[in-house]
């Protein structure tokens, strides 16, 4: 597999550290609020190249974080009147929830920046004791920029081309900076803010510290793979280079993977631009397997414009393969062995698997791999039905679900019907059609909220009303 690597801007062959085996951190979501759908990017990108190496026969130790501690969390507990915790502890829960929505799978390990503080305690220390950091009077510990001969390898950036004022330089306890471009490990205790004890007074960590710590305590010194959005690569990856391989004296990653941004409507996302959506906001309207399969539908290093009618088109296209799996299901075909024409045509089939195989391993070209799940598609049209004989039909059906089951998407709807549910639902499904019809459009948008509130969703289609489970 060639993954094209940030740290050498090209696409290098993968060789992992150690055999068949990926050791791979993945920067995770600071939670003071639901996640929004640029979060949603590199979870379901990430958790892609995950399924796709244990496809292809890797023991994955995937570790993603979670970011606890942080200004946002800190205000939003402030304004509740609660211990950040109580906000932190809620989002992981509401991130999970959408996660598993996306089928983005759990990782290994989920570490919590708060869960890590003696580590990183322990790694600033080891930092200060070699000359790559230092205390000041206030109690804020910088790290020594210019002390790392190689800062600005992974973004390619000169410390003499930058001016002071970017926003990767933290300004609290400047008055001790010795350089502009240090950056903060640890900062002091403000009032109304959580902290911990430490050699340098009570205060909590920095940003950038809890990754080479987490990344460290669960991977080890050196890792296969590091990843995360664009946006991430300065300062936060910078940096994070800087603290690992200065603290443990080896390289910190062989390979960098970052994703593009996501723009709305061909405009940058922001709540001051009116169009800024929560996962949970796209949930109300779209399976969540629709906004995977958007963000699947292009290159992960490409920028990826989200709007309403794509959105609409995606779901389309998904419909296409779910047809076809559900016409699968239904068939029941033939007793008997498959016949010379079936067995010729498996070995068609088989090349759709090398193709798909080829495309991801082209630096993760889900764009090409759904392609080749659209033509594979298209020759189950056309070459299965209920003539063929069962053993071809369930060979065709694996081919199917095991491609799409490695770009996490859930094509084959389950096997189980709760019949009391669906009589509730088909029954509310009438009472909002027949509100409609009155139109008393308060009372059928009351009838949808109450079914979305026990994870129903409504779509509203030229077939009629179809339901599903968030």
């Amino acid at each position: 597999m060639k993954i094209f690597n940030t740290l050498s801007r090209r696409k290098e062959e993968f060789r992992p550290i150690e055999e068949n085996k990926v050791r791979m951190y993945v920067c995770g979501p600071t939670v003071y609020n639901l996640i929004h759908i640029g979060n949603a990017r590199p979870m379901i990108v990430f958790d892609t190249f995950r399924r796709y190496m244990e496809y292809r026969g890797f023991e994955v130790n995937y570790v993603s974080n979670f970011t606890d501690v942080d200004d946002k969390i800190i205000k939003a507990a402030n304004e509740e009147g609660v211990e950040a915790g109580v906000i932190s502890e809620r989002y992981i829960k509401e991130c999970k929830k959408d996660m598993a929505a996306m089928n983005v799978k759990e990782a290994t390990v989920h570490p919590k920046a708060t869960c890590e503080i003696q580590g990183m305690i322990d790694m600033i220390s080891t930092l200060i004791d070699k000359g790559y950091a230092y205390p000041t009077a206030d109690g804020t510990v910088y790290y020594r920029v210019n002390r790392f001969k190689d800062y600005g390898k992974l973004s390619h950036k000169k410390l003499e081309d930058l001016e002071a004022g970017h926003r990767f330089i933290n300004v609290t306890g400047e008055d001790g900076k010795e350089d502009p471009f240090d950056f903060v490990l640890w900062k002091p205790k403000k009032e109304g803010e959580i902290s911990w004890p430490s050699p340098w007074g009570d205060g909590r960590p920095g940003w950038h510290i809890e990754c080479s710590v987490m990344s460290k305590k669960y991977l080890g010194d050196e890792i296969d793979i590091h990843a995360g959005g664009e946006d991430l690569i300065f300062p936060h990856h910078e940096n994070e280079i800087a603290q690992s391989e200065a603290a443990n004296g080896k390289p910190f990653s062989r390979y960098w993977m970052h994703n593009a941004f996501l723009n709305i409507d061909n405009k940058k996302m922001s709540k001051s631009e009116g169009n800024f959506f929560t996962v949970r906001d796209i949930s109300e309207k779209y399976d969540l397997q629709v906004l995977r399969f958007f963000m699947l539908q292009a290159h992960y290093r490409s920028p990826l414009n989200f709007s309403a009618s794509l959105m609409e088109a995606a779901k389309n296209s998904l419909d296409r393969i779910r047809i076809c799996a559900k016409t699968l299901k239904e068939l029941d075909g033939k007793d008997g062995s498959m016949t010379n024409e079936e067995e010729a045509f498996l070995k068609e089939a088989d090349e759709y698997t090398r193709r798909f195989n080829e495309a991801m391993d082209d630096d993760l070209n889900t764009a090409d791999a759904i392609s080749v799940v659209f033509e594979l598609v298209r020759f189950i049209n056309s070459n299965v039905s209920a003539a063929s004989s069962k053993e071809f039909i369930v060979k065709i059906k694996d081919l199917l679900f095991t491609l799409t089951d490695v770009l996490g998407l859930t094509v084959f709807e389950d096997e189980g019907v709760d019949e009391t549910l669906t009589a509730y639902v088909e029954q509310k499904i009438k009472e909002r059609t027949e509100a409609k019809k009155a139109k008393d459009f308060a009372t059928a948008d009351a009838i949808r909220d109450e079914l979305l509130s026990k994870g129903i969703i409504l779509e509203d289609t030229r077939e009629g009303v179809k339901w599903r489970k968030a």
